[in-house]
């Protein structure tokens, strides 16, 4: 629902999780914006896949959340580049697609509130280091 809030359930699990919905606002993903990304995280393969559609050469920092959050957690996986050359380490049916929970009940976005929780620390961990100035 481009240009609407965030779901009223999902900002309830985001605030119960400590995160903060203020400011949010849903975008249609297009070209410009995808090819633009430093890092593209999506909830689904076939979302993946759309993605891809959109910016066919950002493959090497497109990923699932799931696969991202797999792959962040290899102690050789040391920046984002490293999430692509490792992609092969990981197979697909290995990995588990976030649920979309809209038309579901609380207790469902709470459930998938949980499963994005539990995905992100590594990849904000990877990020982080990504983003820290080099010392030497």
């Amino acid at each position: 629902m481009i240009g609407h809030p965030i779901h009223h359930e999902a900002a309830v699990v985001l605030e119960a999780l400590g995160g903060h919905p203020s400011n949010f606002a849903a975008r249609q993903l297009n070209s410009r914006i995808a090819s633009a990304a430093d890092l593209i995280l999506t909830m689904t393969m076939a979302q993946r896949g759309a993605a891809l559609q959109l910016a066919p050469h950002q493959l090497h920092r497109t990923f699932t959340l799931s696969e991202a959050a797999e792959l962040a957690s290899d102690v050789n996986v040391r920046n984002l580049s490293d999430l692509a050359a490792h992609r092969p380490q990981v197979a697909d049916h290995e990995l588990s697609d976030v649920p979309d929970p809209i038309g579901q009940n609380s207790e469902f976005f709470a459930t998938v509130g949980v499963q994005i929780s539990n995905l992100l620390p590594p990849v904000l961990e990877l990020c982080r280091r990504a983003s820290a100035p080099a010392t030497d």
